[in-house]
């Protein structure tokens, strides 16, 4: 499934990956799919709840491989993760893609989301922390999820920092907490 031609364009526009396979998130979800159905072309095994959380954390732990850092959280379940480990993995993103893809399939269901989110904001020592924390944010407010007061504070914070990286993502955030305000 490699597609070298969109692994170029992404080097070209600054997304650099030691390994980076080119593959489009619909690509990689089929490929997490067919691992948890155990379909797999060259390995048709159904892997045990052990086998698949072994898989995952490897995946995670593998910075070099843009595609393993985003396949890692479709094989998680958020019910089997302390929020420990959800704040270090939030915490861990190390781009915008990987923080976006973490939050939507897997720590938007954890059931401390909101603590995870505002506790990482609190501690964070970078841009990429504060988008992660953000991101989880904005994917809990769009769910009605959030504590809508704290979120809007964090971003209203966030536009203080004039960061590249968070600017649009708080602006987001405050426009969506207007528009679920509205009268």
């Amino acid at each position: 499934m490699r597609n070298g031609d969109l692994a170029a364009q992404m080097a070209a526009g600054g997304i650099v990956h030691k390994i980076n396979f080119g593959l489009n998130l619909p690509q990689i979800k089929e490929i997490a799919e067919a691992a948890l159905a155990g379909t797999l072309p060259d390995n048709p095994h159904l892997p045990t709840s052990e086998e698949r959380r072994e898989l995952a954390h490897h995946l995670w732990e593998n910075r070099t491989t843009r595609e393993s850092r985003l396949i890692a959280p479709m094989l998680m379940n958020a019910e089997e993760i302390s929020a420990e480990v959800a704040a270090e993995m939030l915490a861990d993103c190390a781009t915008t893609e990987e923080a976006d893809i973490l939050c939507h399939r897997l720590l938007r269901l954890h059931t401390d989301a909101m603590p995870i989110a505002a506790s990482t904001y609190a501690a964070a020592t970078s841009d990429m922390q504060r988008y992660a924390s953000l991101r989880l944010m904005m994917n809990l407010l769009s769910a009605g999820k959030g504590d809508m007061p704290k979120i809007r504070q964090a971003a209203e914070k966030e536009l203080g920092h004039l960061s590249i990286v968070t600017r649009r993502l708080a602006r987001q955030i405050i426009e969506e907490a207007d528009f679920l305000t509205e009268p």
